[in-house]
């Protein structure tokens, strides 16, 4: 298992690099109070990272927050001592 997570580490990481390098062409982002200047390449890395944080976070909050909480009752549960009739 450890070595299909480095394969696809290795490969993102590699795409990554290969999308930043064919996309040289500079942007300005106007964000309103602000301009960032970077190149194409960069701004859809750190877009696609943001998604990946953002959905990250979301499925953390959405998912598995209620299952942690859900678990943590069950265990309590368990380790209650149960009263006879």
């Amino acid at each position: 298992m450890r070595l299909i997570r480095l394969i696809a580490a290795i490969a993102c990481i590699l795409l990554g690099a290969i999308i930043g390098a064919l996309n040289t062409q500079p942007i300005a982002l106007d964000l309103g109070m602000a301009t960032i200047r970077a190149s194409l390449g960069l701004s859809v890395l750190v877009a696609l990272l943001l998604g990946v944080l953002v959905g990250g976070g979301i499925l953390a909050i959405a998912v598995v927050a209620p299952l942690r909480r859900r678990l943590r009752r069950a265990e309590s549960a368990m380790r209650a001592p149960r009263s006879k009739p």
